[in-house]
């Protein structure tokens, strides 16, 4: 898989969706994903796509910028999540997301307990060292490049299991 072309957002859009709390990125890729309605496993691979992508942005930024690289993991774990939600089928909390049109932490955190409880509970332990990323490495900027590390491998194993749990999945199947 690889991510297609970059497209430029006009400054007022892009300062609109920020002062809604939003990332333009995730914002935009919940808008198309509503508009497109594409299969739930293409759903899931686009999650997946965007989970590596921030990975590897996230990984390159551990020695240069802790608080970038917390939020970059951060959106790697959370991608994870949201195509698990799609892997195991979860409509009722795809519902509420596609009718409020954006993800909440409390979907982000039960689809991660659901996951952990069906397929492993290394995926709720990394959503929660993820999670601590977010709040004290991007939020509060209060983790050093040494915090950032140690939660890595955490992160990068959540990728992993998302990708043998897709390779599990009888094709057709959400």
């Amino acid at each position: 898989m690889s991510l297609s072309e970059a497209v430029a957002i006009p400054k007022v859009i892009a300062d609109k969706v920020r002062s809604l709390g939003a990332d333009l990125e995730s914002y935009v890729v919940e808008k198309l994903l509503h508009e497109l309605k594409l299969d739930p496993n293409d759903e899931a691979r686009v999650h997946f796509e965007l989970a590596e992508k921030y990975f590897r942005e996230g990984s390159e930024l551990v020695d240069k910028d802790s608080a970038q690289a917390s939020e970059k993991l951060y959106k790697a774990a959370e991608e994870v999540v949201k195509a698990l939600a799609y892997n195991l089928g979860l409509t009722e909390i795809l519902g509420r997301v596609r009718e409020r049109g954006r993800w909440t932490v409390t979907d982000l955190e039960v689809v991660a307990r659901e996951a952990a409880r069906r397929i492993d509970e290394e995926i709720y332990i990394g959503w929660d060292r993820a999670n601590y990323l977010h709040v004290w490495g991007f939020h509060e900027g209060k983790l050093d490049k040494e915090a950032v590390k140690e939660r890595l491998p955490y992160i990068e194993r959540m990728i992993k299991i998302l990708r043998e749990a897709s390779q599990k999945r009888p094709p057709g199947n959400p």
